[in-house]
């Protein structure tokens, strides 16, 4: 009876990761620079994962999570924090700001980052940007208290901010990460359900689907 049941459960889950191939957003990382905060980790890969990204790299300067994946995947903390995302989810550390760029423009990535202040050398708002432009595209997020670094966004093509109407001017990591996301990735996602190549080239006969079919609480 346990092994069905176990057969079962791996059943559904190689349903949902071929149902949601054709839905990852490729060559999308989102990065996170020096968190103080082990949950907010967490609930961003939680975003990452439940948006399409693809992975995410956590710049980690003070050394408090470890090298290997493997690893992450089985701290309690960060899977509490990610409702068990990080199981399903690629995460990078960095050491350093600077390894982390390099590493990412060497594999042909453009940075933008993302601040609630005028930085860099092109501003805009979140919804006046097109992210289909690069094909590899790297979005970065700064720490919750210090916000991004001045080398991130000098090494970054632009950077993005939320638009807001409040007495309050920032939101945390967790909330804007998710809205900037949301974006980004729906963004991404329309333009590889048309066309399988940058440039608008290699159209697709039949474009993908950009939203998932919703399913019945019964057949989870």
């Amino acid at each position: 009876m346990e092994e069905e049941k176990q057969n079962q459960k791996r059943a559904r889950i190689r349903k949902r990761a071929d149902a949601i191939k054709d839905f990852r957003c490729k060559n999308l990382i989102a990065v996170l620079e020096n968190p103080s905060d082990i949950r907010n980790i967490g609930t961003v890969i939680r975003n990452v994962n439940a948006l399409g990204v693809e992975k995410v790299y956590v710049v980690d300067k003070r050394g408090g999570l470890p090298d290997d994946w493997e690893d992450l995947r089985d701290r309690r903390s960060l899977s509490k924090a990610s409702a068990s995302a990080v199981k399903w989810t690629f995460v990078k550390r960095f050491g350093d700001t600077e390894s982390c760029l390099q590493h990412l423009e060497v594999n042909g990535f453009v940075s933008i980052a993302t601040s609630p202040h005028v930085k860099g050398k092109s501003n805009l708002y979140l919804d006046e940007c097109d992210y289909t432009e690069h094909a590899k595209l790297a979005v970065w997020f700064g720490n919750e208290g210090r916000g991004i670094s001045d080398l991130a966004v000098e090494r970054s093509e632009l950077c993005v901010s939320i638009p807001m109407f409040g007495m309050i001017e920032s939101m945390n990591l967790a909330t804007s990460s998710g809205i900037i996301l949301y974006e980004v990735a729906k963004q991404r996602r329309a333009y590889q359900s048309q066309y399988r190549r940058r440039d608008k080239r290699s159209p697709r006969s039949e474009p993908l689907p950009t939203v998932m079919p919703r399913e019945r609480a019964d057949d989870e």
